[in-house]
């Protein structure tokens, strides 16, 4: 996740006060996107997940939960 500008190939959506954007061939990867503040333990942070896994992510970003 990062502060961006939208871009002509961004689809964009306000939500609850919000503006997110998702580059428009990741979102065609992924499908629905969720992300969601979460408390637990020590820490807190965002966590990202997306309908349809990307195979090969790692572990980070949008192709499966994480913390950013």
């Amino acid at each position: 996740m990062v502060l961006d500008e939208p871009k002509a190939t961004d689809d964009v959506y306000k939500i609850n006060g919000f503006t997110m954007m998702v580059d428009k061939e990741l979102h065609e990867k992924t499908k629905d996107i969720t992300v969601d503040y979460v408390s637990y333990g020590m820490g807190s942070g965002f966590r990202v997940a997306s309908e349809i896994p990307i195979a090969g992510a790692g572990g980070g970003g949008c192709g499966s939960s994480c913390s950013c």
